[in-house]
């Protein structure tokens, strides 16, 4: 495999018709949902069951949670609750994913095609960018595409 595409997305502000034909458009074959939670979301459409059947029916593409990509509580509670910032969240989310071996998790085959899911608008202050920015670090001919 030469290059690998990766893809990220946000699913707030968008309707669910925005956020499923954008992953048609960009031929996702898999939706890899870094969340620590999944269920609890305000939209609908991206609670974890509700997901895996939209993804299937409108997409034809495979869903997979994948909490060690996801920050711990007390990282997303020091951040949302302004006892740190984005600098510091950022330092400790990614040496967080160096201690889990994040490169290991998933295989380049695993990622091409497949695109990271978490809640944020866009991706510059959310840890699906840093996410993509480790994979593309440790692997190397990581193409990443923020939708």
């Amino acid at each position: 495999m030469n290059t690998i595409t990766m893809f990220t997305i946000g699913f707030t502000q968008k309707s669910a018709k925005e956020f499923f034909e954008m992953l048609k458009q960009a031929n996702i074959k898999r939706v890899i949902d870094i969340r620590l939670n999944n269920v609890s979301q305000l939209a609908g459409f991206s609670k974890r069951d509700d997901l895996v059947y939209f993804l299937r029916e409108l997409c034809e593409c495979e869903y997979l949670h994948q909490t060690l990509l996801a920050p711990t509580k007390d990282i997303l509670d020091d951040y949302k609750k302004k006892r740190i910032g984005w600098p510091e969240y950022e330092k400790r989310f990614n040496a967080l994913l160096i201690a889990r071996e994040a490169h290991n998790l998933l295989s380049p085959s695993d990622l091409n095609m497949s695109c990271l899911l978490c809640s944020e608008v866009k991706p510059d202050k959310c840890h699906r960018r840093l996410v993509a920015e480790y994979f593309q670090k440790h692997l190397g001919g990581l193409n990443i595409q923020h939708l």
